[in-house]
């Protein structure tokens, strides 16, 4: 589980003496702890997956708002999160390889995209969700339709 392997990285951090890395671990190890809490249960890889990738997304808009306000601070920051958010995450699929698997997607369900090409997004989403981004996923739909 990855949650696991965040406690072995935060103890190794805390014995390095490495503060940027033992906030962002803590931050990450709430966020997963918060929704246990919320759905009363221990969460599998896929939901621990899904609460990193909102957390990789807070990080995108925060380094967004400093490039914006010119804040070098904020973006090395949030540029340094970033990093540690995305070394649990799994490999994102390249656009080929995403085109292929939403491909693969509407040939399953070609019934239901013949009647709704936009009801596929919601199918696509959920079960490409933890390889790709939903703007990715989205562009591309739109991109095949």
């Amino acid at each position: 589980m990855i949650k696991d392997q965040i406690k072995k990285d935060q103890l190794q951090a805390l014995k390095n003496k490495d503060q940027a890395r033992v906030n962002i671990l803590r931050y990450i190890l709430s966020k997963i702890q918060n929704q246990e809490i919320a759905t009363q249960k221990n969460l599998t890889e896929n939901e621990e997956i899904a609460v990193l990738q909102k957390i990789k997304k807070e990080l995108n808009e925060s380094l967004a708002s400093g490039e914006k306000a010119g804040r070098q601070e904020l973006i090395s920051q949030a540029k340094a999160e970033l990093a540690v958010v995305s070394s649990y995450l799994p490999p994102e699929l390249s656009d080929e390889q995403l085109k292929k698997e939403i491909e693969k997607l509407i040939a399953q369900n070609q019934e239901l995209y013949q009647k709704n090409p936009k009801a596929l997004i919601g199918l696509c989403i959920k079960s490409l969700k933890n390889v790709a981004d939903s703007s990715r996923i989205i562009a591309i739909l739109n991109s095949l339709s």
